[in-house]
């Protein structure tokens, strides 16, 4: 526990990449192979369940404290990070400690099952036992709490270097089927091993960069890429990204999300048979009506996320799926990533020139002679339930992340409404301690009443002042919200609108994100609920 710790506060006292990705492989050299694979677990989203919830916690740790229970929650909110807080609170030890995998594996894995008085018991052990700076580290573990400035693909990197392997074979092979032990991590570091999972290991994903970022006069997108003729156009689907795989045995499909979703999509299971065996698709899947030939709202989808299994009432023609395929990773066995797009929707085409299966379809190419035409195109993107246009180069290959220059996403306008800031938390992170994450309402007759909360899109020193408006006119606190004077008003983005059940307004906003701070506007100029039912209705009735 003392290594792990000792990485994590030199990954939280560094901004630079250079030094984190140092950090990372003199790590990996070092750390025994089973902290090492629970280490990287961790850092690619796989962490530890809660194992102990927050009022708990907050009652333990008063109670050996020996302070006052309304103290820790007024700490919490100084402080900003709960992890933090409780660490501070307690004197700690100074006993050595076990390694990272053991500590999961011994304390933290079995507390997941254990009751209330068992929980207690080995906290108060830790407690006394661990070392402040690694207690701070636990804390994070079992609280669900665990963050640090470290994106995956840094891990990965770091990993590879550490052990001179190619960062892409990295990638593959860390998308597929591992777990955090001793034997998987020494396969997966081994340059030449034979992984035995390769028959549902997906590719890493290609993904586009905002046509914002394109190089050239913002005001003159797309046309600063150049030739019209040089690109492929197709529409942005609004579904899950996937990869369809189907090499030996039934389908798999694998989510952009490193998760395995084939139970939740039978349909799309049965209808991959009629694919070559060793046949790998990049598409995306979707709600779709087969009368209308478009793609349905993406909350008809919503229905079938986060299943195990799926109920034969979300079948069809209650939720039809399908899979919109708009590239071809793998050919018979033969990887066709270092292809040119332009030869590998060749292939694909080919392949759909023989396929006769509903549930699996082409994306469309848009063919338009100038950018002109595909700008008005594109103006039609909310009446066919799309969220925009892809441009692809036609001469790039099949890369993995986000590398500028080949793959545009260029969406439309977001929805946009006025809102009023009524309610405010502290976020987390480095944004702990100041007030950051906001819950925003528009009238209904002559009371504001709250649609949507959001977090992003204010610069540092705007997060301060509402930060420091939100101290000086607290109304009301519950817990770490604070319900706030209604008087700043801000500009909300938004992608979508759903009916909701979740909250008095009955509206649930997607994506919602703040765009700007309305400094000229005062509370009465933000808009009315009948303004978002309204849209409601004709996104619904589109």
């Amino acid at each position: 526990m003392k290594r792990f710790a000792a990485l994590y506060a030199r990954l939280d006292s560094s901004t630079r990449s250079s030094e984190k990705r140092a950090a990372l492989i003199d790590y990996f050299r070092e750390a025994p192979a089973e902290d090492a694979a629970w280490t990287l677990a961790i850092f690619t989203g796989r962490r530890p369940k809660r194992a102990v919830s927050y009022p708990r916690l907050r009652e333990w740790v008063a109670q050996e404290a020996k302070i006052p229970l309304w103290l820790v929650a007024a700490c919490h909110e100084r402080v900003g990070d709960f992890g933090e807080t409780i660490t501070l609170l307690l004197p700690g030890g100074s006993a050595d400690t076990p390694g990272l995998a053991q500590v999961i594996r011994d304390i933290i894995q079995p507390m997941t099952r254990a009751d209330d008085d068992a929980k207690r018991a080995v906290l108060l052990d830790v407690w006394r036992t661990f070392p402040r700076d690694q207690l701070f580290v636990f804390h994070k573990l079992i609280s669900g709490t665990f963050r640090v400035g470290v994106q995956r693909k840094m891990v990965v990197r770091a990993l590879a270097e550490a052990f001179g392997i190619d960062p892409g074979v990295m990638d593959h092979r860390l998308l597929g089927a591992w777990e955090p032990t001793a034997i998987d991590f020494a396969r997966l570091i081994d340059p030449d091993a034979t992984l035995d999972d390769d028959d549902a290991r997906p590719y890493p994903f290609f993904l586009a960069s905002p046509i914002e970022d394109a190089p050239g006069d913002p005001h003159e997108l797309p046309n600063s890429l150049g030739n019209r003729h040089n690109w492929l156009a197709e529409w942005k689907w609004d579904g899950i990204r996937a990869q369809l795989i189907k090499r030996a045995g039934p389908a798999v499909i694998w989510t952009r999300g490193e998760e395995s979703v084939a139970p939740a999509y039978p349909e799309l299971v049965a209808a991959a048979e009629s694919l070559p065996e060793g046949t790998v698709l990049d598409g995306e899947i979707l709600a779709y009506d087969p009368a209308k030939q478009e793609a349905l709202p993406f909350q008809q989808l919503q229905r079938r996320l986060n299943r195990k299994s799926v109920q034969p009432t979300l079948f069809a023609p209650d939720v039809p799926i399908v899979f919109m395929a708009y590239d071809l990773l793998e050919s018979r066995r033969e990887d066709q990533r270092e292809r040119s797009l332009i030869e590998r929707r060749a292939r694909l085409e080919s392949l759909f020139s023989v396929l006769d299966e509903p549930h699996i379809r082409l994306s469309p190419r848009l063919s338009t002679e100038n950018w002109e035409q595909l700008e008005r195109l594109r103006e039609e993107s909310r009446e066919r339930r799309v969220e925009g246009v892809m441009l692809k180069r036609n001469d790039s290959p099949y890369r993995s992340g986000r590398p500028r220059g080949d793959w545009w996403k260029w969406k439309i306008d977001p929805y946009s409404i006025d809102c009023v800031l009524t309610a405010a938390q502290p976020g987390s992170g480095r944004r702990a301690g100041l007030f950051t994450d906001y819950t925003f309402a528009v009238w209904h007759r002559d009371e504001l009443i709250n649609v949507t909360k959001a977090y992003s899109g204010l610069s540092d020193d705007e997060f301060k002042k509402v930060d420091a408006f939100v101290r000086a006119n607290t109304l009301e606190r519950f817990g770490p919200v604070r319900t706030v004077t209604p008087e700043l008003v801000f500009e909300i983005h938004f992608e979508g609108i759903q009916a909701s059940q979740r909250n008095g307004s009955g509206i649930a906003l997607r994506f919602p994100r703040m765009h700007r701070w309305r400094t000229d506007k005062k509370p009465a100029d933000a808009d009315r609920i009948e303004t978002l039912r309204s849209l409601l209705e004709q996104v619904s009735a589109g």
